[in-house]
């Protein structure tokens, strides 16, 4: 195991300890964060949607990648550079000091004018397979939020992705329900209850952001 490693699963260490109901999803939780990380690797974006308050986690897990989290994610020497070539130093610094490398994200419920108007003009039920469509390429994961398994337009994307040959990630409650079946991996939070499927999701994708910044920024 490297270093970076070693400090991405020191956060899946603490998020046990602070929450000994999620220790059986130890595997599950691990291997997301290599697909993720995979994924980052190569170039690749994390696509998710979700409905309702999983369509808000999916937003809170775009604003922790994009920008920095816990830790310091200063932009490339090689950037700040090529800035103060162009624009002198003063303007470098003010880049440079203000400016926070992101790992890139995109929450589909949050394409407002692209949503009204597929859902006009087709099935709103293909929404998020659209934008997959769209957005999506080889090195990408679809990152899927449903508190049941069962919602139709997150089955859709993640029944696209397997035609694409995008790799999923099915954060999910219950029995897992139907979208258990779709995605590649499915992280099963323990708990018959929506609302307490919630509380225990946060947990979850703030380990797996944590994990992520941990391996890449240290």
């Amino acid at each position: 195991m490297t270093i970076q490693e070693e400090k991405a699963y020191q956060e899946l260490q603490i998020l046990e300890e602070r929450y000994p109901v999620l220790v059986p999803l130890h595997k599950e939780i691990a291997e997301a964060f290599s697909m993720m990380r995979d994924s980052f690797e190569r170039g690749g974006k994390l696509l998710l949607c979700g409905n309702g308050g999983s369509s808000a986690d999916s937003d809170h897990i775009v604003g922790e990648l994009m920008k920095g989290f816990c830790k310091k994610r200063r932009i490339s020497e090689e950037l700040s550079s090529e800035l103060k070539t162009l624009y002198g130093e003063a303007e470098a610094e003010y880049f440079t000091k203000h400016l926070e490398q992101g790992l890139p994200a995109i929450a589909f419920s949050a394409q407002t004018a692209l949503h009204t108007a597929y859902s006009n003009d087709q099935d709103e039920a293909l929404f998020y397979a659209q934008c997959l469509l769209g957005y999506g390429k080889k090195e990408d994961v679809l990152f899927g939020i449903s508190t049941s398994g069962n919602a139709k337009n997150v089955g859709y994307a993640l029944k696209l992705a397997k035609a694409m040959g995008i790799k999923s990630i099915l954060l999910t409650g219950k029995d897992g329900g139907t979208g258990k079946e779709l995605a590649d991996l499915s992280i099963i939070a323990p708990s018959k209850e929506t609302y307490q499927i919630q509380e225990l999701h946060l947990p979850i994708y703030h380990c797996l952001c944590l994990m992520i910044e941990a391996y890449f920024f240290g």
